[in-house]
């Protein structure tokens, strides 16, 4: 039986040898090598649920309201993202001139803008969330008590750097 046993394990450890590697590339300072996260169809879909979801937990904690989606917020984001994009520089007007509150206007949105997060980053929108978070300026928008909706939208560029906004109103 201890043969049997000692047999099976070098075999799965054998079989475990011969699979896809699971380390990442090594730079030659020793660091691992960062990797391009793509978004894609089911991840673009999901994106702004698990950015509601990650947002809604860390309000819930906070005793704070829960924010909801709302899609003139995210036509808003997406504006900004892509000309954030087309100007290459994070910032938060538009070539144009246009201020968060203009694009809030433009989409028709009724409510007010308690404000808005951008970030030029490889990172996912987990990363950047977490980012924002250490950050007091946006860390105060995420967790204002006046929040009530939110959009979330980015442009990401054939080289990985995507350009992430999230605003936030009531």
């Amino acid at each position: 039986m201890l043969r049997r046993t000692a047999l099976l394990g070098l075999g799965l450890t054998i079989l475990a040898a011969c699979g896809p590697s699971r380390q990442g590339r090594i730079g030659p300072d020793g660091l691992p090598l960062p990797t391009i996260y793509r978004i894609g169809e089911e991840d673009a879909a999901a994106i702004p649920f698990r950015m509601q979801e990650n947002i809604n937990t860390l309000r819930r904690a906070a005793g704070l309201p829960l924010v909801q989606l709302d899609p003139q917020l995210n036509a808003a984001a997406a504006t900004h993202s892509r000309d954030m994009a087309v100007q290459n520089r994070p910032w938060h007007f538009g070539s144009d001139g246009s201020s968060p509150l203009d694009r809030l206007n433009r989409v028709g949105f009724q409510g007010g803008l308690v404000g808005e997060a951008i970030s030029e980053t490889f990172e996912t929108e987990t990363e950047t969330l977490a980012a924002w978070m250490l950050e007091p300026a946006t860390r105060d928008v995420i967790m204002s008590p006046r929040a009530r909706k939110m959009g979330i939208a980015w442009f990401q560029e054939e080289n990985g750097k995507i350009w992430w906004t999230m605003v936030l109103g009531y």
